[in-house]
């Protein structure tokens, strides 16, 4: 009895969607705002450049990160009229607020609605629909949402800046563009 090969490209086709199953984000829309064309070499130069991005996170919908693809967190006792950070000392150890410099590279979000704000301790802190940026410190790799509701204040933030407080339906979050 003779076999005919199996194609390859449903096995590369799976390991992608591993690949986006296992980070939590839409891996080819996570960076396409920073990456341009250049593929890999333009995604790594993208860790290190403070930038804001829409992505689509497998669970959660779509919310916001970094530049390295770290969730981006608002917090529910800051104000957003004037824009105003309550997150000081121990607490920004653990929420680390986003550079302003981080709204110098946008991608997916409307650029009237990000700003920055002066935080007490005089350095400059990157806003979204006048909501303090932050990023948690317990977030270990990109994608990772482990701050999502914690003490009831705190949530991933949306594009538009909403807050995620409970987990999209994942076969209804189109997560792999199918």
């Amino acid at each position: 009895m003779h076999r005919k090969p199996r194609s390859t490209i449903p096995l590369a086709a799976a390991g992608i969607a591993l690949l986006a199953a296992s980070t939590g984000c839409d891996v080819a829309n996570q960076y396409s705002s920073t990456a341009g064309q250049n593929g890999m070499q333009d995604m790594a130069a993208a860790d290190n450049t403070p930038a804001l991005n829409a992505v689509r996170a497998f669970d959660l919908g779509r919310i916001v990160v970094d530049g390295g693809g770290f969730t981006v967190y608002r917090y529910d006792k800051d104000s957003t009229n004037p824009p105003s950070s309550t997150c000081t000392g121990l607490c920004a150890q653990q929420w680390k607020p986003v550079p302003a410099s981080a709204t110098q590279h946008l991608g997916g979000l409307d650029q009237n609605s990000v700003g920055t704000l002066t935080r007490d301790d005089g350095t400059d802190q990157a806003t979204l629909d006048g909501w303090p940026l932050y990023r948690y410190a317990k977030d270990a790799m990109p994608g990772e949402t482990a701050g999502q509701g914690i003490g009831g204040v705190w949530f991933p933030i949306t594009p538009q800046g909403g807050k995620v407080q409970t987990a999209a339906d994942p076969g209804q979050s189109d997560a792999f563009g199918l």
